[in-house]
């Protein structure tokens, strides 16, 4: 492990064009999929001069393999990124040539041959560059860079080439992107030369000082209005403490209303920044409608913001996106958005079992019953007791559970409820749910049980509001109800109410299921079955496969295959071979670790 030690930088020298350089190292990268994830999202963020897909190019190719860059760095120890974004890169002939042009000098900097890829972004005001550079040298160490190389000498070296390119700044170009600053909502050079000013106490404007003086008072007056200065007395001002704070959000705000604009332009739709609302990883609140934007929210890692066209006929912008959740997802889905919902955990249900039609619950009765099981997780039944016992410790503190004495505990009627909306307060991810992989006409002519049924028959009060896209799906529930009317599935009664066939949402998914289960059957030389309540299947989890009803696991052993609702807790399990029983419409999984997950 060689460290390359860099020093003498002195950003800038006079004239020289500014560069904004952000950096971040990431450790294991090659955990969990996380690179291949970011990799993904900067080309789809990196939308090109011409309006196409961001494309990712290295020193000598403009269109690189990020597969084999990936299984590259698949084993580093750490991955460096950067974006580099010049302050006049709308005035420059070619980022790339810009970009290697820098990754040549860092090269020599630092004594060694970069493994590296990038992808010029033009989808906002500023065009950047997002560099990723593999964790190890040429000699095969690891790559170890000096911290004040990465904070100011890419910058320099940065700035030394567009100063070359399109000369040295004049004093004029300075006083008119210093004026430009003046009235804008986010964290300017002007603010941080009044945050150095007022480290030493309130800034004293009076009198004319020259310079930028009048500038900085113009700023002043607007943090005033912004409720961010004040005058402690006639020419005598003091910052907020959460000036900077407060303005750097401001500014991460206008970067997402321009994504959500853009969302909404792509969609044909007039945007209303009235009806904007934005929601982070600690929001609390459920967001259902459909799918249109997906986006990097934190440029240098993995968390992916979405834009979603609400049913409430509002746009809502959500941050904290695990990637992971959005495998497979596709852009037009309805979705829903919110805290993530684990269901009543199998320790639960087992709690429940133990505790039978009397409600109590004995660790003695609970240890028999294990040490009877064929096969106790994690082997010993001791701890399989033990680690129920202190699942319902927790759910006495939170007022769910009662201890009546040592070993033995009052489990309520509503006790698998109360334990779910337990773990659900707590949850510290948002979840995203697919309502339906199918867009709004699509569900309108499906033989499937749709999004649009279950909105139907719900008897809660429809949280669908007749504006945006919500009067959308008004408009397509009711064509839907005309074509259920027409197919029998639904009738009009005598005031002219149309009334659905009961067991309606059944009946459309086994439709659906034996159709396509017959279709697949014939394509695959095998014979399809459908579960019946209580029977077992054990096979080949082959794929997903989704439906207008949802999303389906098919697996499949020598004789048939079956076709039942997938859940998360066999996404990882494709190509191996599972078995379960079907339970109250689902499957209860008794997968290589675990026996009867609940799902």
């Amino acid at each position: 492990m060689r460290a390359r030690h860099i020093a003498g930088w002195t950003h800038q020298n006079p004239g020289s064009r500014r560069v904004i350089v952000k950096s971040r190292m990431i450790r294991t990268p090659g955990r969990d999929g996380r690179a291949r994830a970011h990799l993904k999202y900067i080309q789809r963020d990196g939308t090109s001069r011409e309006g196409a897909r961001g494309e990712l190019y290295g020193p000598e190719v403009d269109r690189a393999d990020g597969d084999a860059f990936l299984e590259r760095g698949h084993d580093d120890r750490h991955q460096f990124r950067f974006i580099v974004s010049p302050e006049d890169a709308e005035q420059m002939q070619d980022l790339t040539a810009f970009t290697r042009d820098l990754m040549t000098r860092m090269e020599a900097d630092l004594g060694t041959k970069l493994d590296w890829l990038a992808v010029n972004h033009f989808n906002t005001g500023h065009p950047h560059v997002h560099i990723v550079i593999n964790g190890r040298d040429e000699q095969g160490d690891d790559l170890v860079i000096n911290g004040d190389y990465i904070t100011q000498g890419v910058r320099e070296r940065a700035s030394e080439l567009v100063t070359l390119e399109l000369g040295p700044e004049t004093v004029l170009e300075q006083r008119r992107k210093l004026e430009a600053m003046v009235e804008q909502d986010r964290f300017t050079r002007i603010d941080r030369q009044l945050l150095a000013l007022a480290e030493d106490g309130p800034i004293d404007m009076r009198g004319d000082q020259g310079g930028d003086h009048v500038l900085r008072l113009r700023r002043l007056t607007k943090l005033e209005r912004m409720g961010l200065a004040n005058q402690a007395e006639p020419g005598v001002w003091q910052l907020a403490p959460e000036t900077e704070k407060t303005l750097r959000e401001l500014g991460e705000r206008g970067d997402i209303i321009r994504a959500m604009n853009r969302a909404m332009r792509e969609q044909g739709r007039a945007s209303d920044p009235g009806l904007f609302v934005f929601h982070d990883a600690a929001s609390r609140v459920t967001v259902e409608g459909r799918l249109i934007d997906r986006h990097l929210a934190d440029e240098l890692g993995e968390a992916i913001g979405l834009v979603i066209d609400g049913v409430d006929g509002r746009t809502h912008h959500v941050t904290g996106i695990d990637p992971a959740a959005l495998e497979g997802m596709r852009t037009g889905s309805i979705v829903a958005v919110g805290p993530e919902v684990v269901g009543p955990r199998s320790a639960d249900r087992e709690i429940v079992a133990v505790a039978g039609q009397g409600g109590v619950y004995r660790a003695d009765v609970h240890l028999a019953r294990a040490q009877a099981m064929p096969r106790i997780p994690g082997g010993d039944a001791d701890a399989y007791v033990a680690s129920h016992v202190r699942r319902l410790e927790a759910l006495r503190r939170a007022g769910i559970a009662a201890r009546i004495e040592d070993g033995v505990w009052q489990i309520p009627a509503d006790y698998l409820d109360c334990a779910a909306a337990y773990d659900m307060a707590r949850a510290r991810r948002l979840s995203v749910r697919v309502l339906s992989n199918l867009d709004l006409d699509a569900q309108v002519t499906a033989d499937g049980a749709t999004w649009l049924d279950r909105g139907l028959v719900a008897r809660e009060a429809s949280n669908v509001v007749d504006a945006g896209f919500g009067h959308e799906v008004i408009a397509a529930r009711q064509r839907r109800q005309e074509r259920l009317v027409e197919r029998g599935d639904a009738w009009r009664d005598k005031e002219g109410k149309v009334r659905y066939r009961k067991g309606l949402l059944a009946t459309l998914e086994r439709r659906e299921l034996d159709r396509v289960g017959q279709e697949m059957g014939a394509s695959r030389g095998t014979s399809y079955r459908a579960m019946a309540e209580g029977e077992k299947m054990r096979g080949t989890l082959k794929e997903k496969v989704r439906l207008a009803s949802g999303t389906y696991a098919l697996v499949e052993n020598a004789q048939e295959f079956v076709l039942v609702p997938w859940r998360p807790v066999i996404d990882r399990r494709i190509g191996q071979e599972i078995s379960g029983v079907m339970r109250a419409g689902t499957m209860d999984w008794q997968l290589e670790r675990a026996r009867g997950i609940g799902l």
